[in-house]
């Protein structure tokens, strides 16, 4: 994983909420912190505040588990990748109607087709799409 790995919200989640995090998605923590990048497109950082807000609004982490997870995100520091948006009418739409997949999951699936990299995910239909499209998946 010298490359790394493009990680979607689901995983982050898992990584800073205790109650999602799996085995799985430990190792892949463990590869991060052993210094394996982790990509992730723009949208990740609005999707990860809002997801982290979703919880705490149905009571399934409290304002200390909420604080506690913002500040573990942050330090997370993954790459960003800002070609997304420049992509989301051509590629990453065309991805999305390929596969059937929403355009926010595609760009997880086109950034790890454009870098070459496997994509680590929860959502199990975006793995099956990574899968068609001969991207690899960690999950």
């Amino acid at each position: 994983m010298n490359s790394g790995f493009v990680a979607d919200a689901s995983v982050v989640m898992a990584w800073v909420v205790e109650s999602q995090s799996s085995q799985a998605t430990e190792n892949l923590l463990a590869a991060a912190e052993r210094g394996a990048p982790v990509h992730v497109p723009v949208l990740w950082t609005f999707e990860v505040a809002n997801t982290l807000l979703i919880l705490k609004r149905r009571r399934r982490i409290d304002q200390q588990g909420y604080d506690q997870a913002r500040f573990d995100v942050r330090g997370l520091r993954p790459l960003l990748d800002e070609e997304g948006p420049h992509l989301a009418l051509s590629s990453i739409s065309e991805l999305a109607e390929k596969y059937g997949l929403s355009a926010y999951d595609a760009v997880y699936l086109e950034l790890a087709q454009r870098k070459a990299i496997p994509l680590a995910s929860r959502d199990m239909a975006l793995n099956k799409a990574a899968k068609a499209a001969g991207v690899s998946t960690l999950l």
